[in-house]
């Protein structure tokens, strides 16, 4: 760590797992989240960085890589076979609900939260999910809905997944615009007014400091992660590095 100008700072590099982790320990603590899980309705719908969200609220593990519906993997855009898929986790005034999401998402109010992940998102904020299904997928149902009603939607999404531009990639994407694809051809849709949480404000939230994405990528394992530069007080740029330094390791998502 170094001082300059009155503020302590530091740097690090997360993998693509442990940026997860820090996301979904900072969407976790989120006041609005918190209020939804104990005394409204809360969603958390499929995907890798939701299961981080929904581990750290359950306190206990989650199958990854069943709790996705569409996904990239082994250099394919790819869907999790209905068979071994996981239902979205759920909650109703403090109690997990075994009731269908949709069912749940009927009786959104405005203080309710929809949380769900994305695919890209660019420098001005604006995220985007591939859809591969012909009625939109999980946001073809969803955000009318949410944006009918006020509620809140909360996107978790790594900065190892920064496009140029959002616009730009639904301007080239479309089920019927390839004739050539490896693996399922996909749209996107936008996530407009959702609350963004990347690595970069998830450390504002949980210790803040101030951070500054630095570099992209590597090698040896660390392939897809973001560096970061912190600053701020001594003191919680010490918490924010003691947080970091216990969550290195965290395992790969296979």
């Amino acid at each position: 760590m170094n001082t300059e100008n009155g503020a302590t700072k530091a740097l690090f590099s997360l993998t693509i797992s442990e940026g997860k982790r820090l996301i979904g320990k900072a969407v976790a603590t989120l006041p609005i989240v918190r209020t939804a899980r104990q005394e409204g309705r809360l969603i958390i719908a499929n995907g890798i960085t939701n299961a981080f969200v929904a581990e750290e609220l359950l306190d206990r593990p989650v199958q990854k890589l069943h709790y996705t519906a569409g996904i990239v993997t082994q250099g394919h855009y790819a869907v999790t076979p209905s068979e071994t898929r996981m239902s979205p986790i759920c909650f109703e005034n403090g109690e997990r609900s075994t009731r269908p999401w949709l069912e749940i998402l009927a009786d959104f109010t405005k203080d309710d939260v929809f949380i769900k992940g994305a695919n890209a998102i660019d420098p001005s904020g604006l995220a985007g999910v591939l859809v591969g299904a012909p009625n939109g997928g999980t946001c073809g149902l969803a955000l009318g809905k949410l944006y009918a009603r006020g509620s809140h939607l909360i996107v978790p999404v790594s900065r190892e997944k920064l496009v140029p531009s959002v616009e730009a990639a639904m301007g080239q994407l479309g089920i019927d615009n390839f004739a050539d694809s490896l693996g399922m051809p996909c749209g996107m849709v936008p996530l407009l007014g959702g609350t963004i949480i990347t690595e970069v404000e998830a450390l504002a939230i949980l210790f803040e400091v101030q951070a500054v994405q630095v570099s992209a990528g590597g090698v040896g394992g660390s392939e897809g992660s973001v560096g970061l530069a912190i600053s701020g007080s001594k003191e919680k740029v010490t918490d924010a590095m003691t947080y970091i330094k216990g969550i290195k390791g965290e395992p790969p998502i296979l």
